[in-house]
């Protein structure tokens, strides 16, 4: 759905029967507890029969209400404060559940993100890797973990990678100046989605660079001027959204980047290995110095 959920629920409020506005206005106030409320419950904090909830979901164009309750799952998550985060996290983990629940949510977003992801969209962002000049990668706050996984791995294979790391908005500028049509930015920004992250695909795309955003809709700002895109899901099961799944793809990426350019990446990683001898740099199980 393309119209912000928030800008539909109030849309529909003009001319909606008075058990529907009912209900626009509790998810509008309370959203936060609204998306994670069942049919049932959803009409019962609001007085209205379950029946009726549905029939909602349905008038706002949804399959059903467990269609209409994912995008609210995910429209709100970009508008929750952290506290709000800390407090959802209060409501839907109890003592106890936390480990299963946290892990079993991490399973399904990587199965989820198997099921939305196609073979010639990943392997599209593949052969833009392994094709361009040169490859910034740029991931703000909590998506910088991943931009610095990513980034580790495509130094030792790729003979130009930049990390971008900004502290200003010039300075993102400073680093994205030389950008041109044979470049590549990858953005990765998950909810609260970054505006510098959202600016440099923008500034990519007016450059005429190459782009790959790595987000979790088609919806995400920073899809919006991304050549490709590549979902991985990362809904909040805490205060803390999980990167799990979006770790996952990037390792993808790095093995299939590995694999399609393979004798570069092994004869960088000999060369490395040389070096790693030469100046002790790992150790032994035993504890000794090693020499590999």
């Amino acid at each position: 759905m393309n119209q912000d959920l928030f800008e539909l629920l109030e849309d529909k409020k003009s001319n909606a029967s008075k058990s529907h506005r009912k209900i626009a206005d509790f998810i509008l106030t309370h959203y936060e507890k609204a998306a994670y409320l069942t049919a049932a419950k959803l009409g019962e904090s609001v007085g209205i029969s379950e029946s009726t909830v549905v029939r909602f979901a349905s008038e706002l164009g949804f399959e059903g209400y467990p269609d209409f309750q994912r995008a609210l799952q995910e429209a709100m998550r970009n508008r929750l404060t952290a506290v709000q985060r800390i407090e959802v996290t209060l409501d839907r983990l109890k003592d106890g559940e936390v480990l299963r629940k946290v892990l079993q949510n991490d399973i399904e977003h990587i199965a989820k993100t198997l099921e939305q992801t196609t073979d010639s969209a990943f392997n599209a962002a593949v052969d833009s890797i392994i094709s361009a000049k040169h490859i910034y990668i740029m991931g703000i706050r909590s998506s910088a973990a991943l931009a610095s996984f990513m980034g580790y791995y495509f130094k030792l294979m790729l003979p130009n990678v930049t990390i971008v790391e900004t502290g200003s908005r010039s300075e993102l500028y400073e680093q994205l100046m030389r950008l041109d049509s044979k470049d590549l930015l990858i953005g990765i920004s998950f909810p609260r989605y970054s505006k510098q992250t959202v600016n440099a695909l923008a500034y990519a795309r007016a450059k005429g660079a190459d782009s790959i955003a790595i987000t979790d809709s088609k919806d995400s700002p920073i899809a919006q001027n991304a050549e490709k895109i590549l979902l991985a899901k990362s809904d909040m099961v805490s205060f803390v959204d999980s990167l799990v799944a979006p770790l996952s793809l990037i390792n993808a990426l790095i093995v299939a980047v590995s694999i399609k350019n393979y004798e570069t990446v092994a004869g960088n990683f000999k060369a490395l290995e040389e070096i790693w001898e030469e100046y002790d740099v790992y150790e032994k199980a035993d504890g000794q110095n090693i020499k590999a």
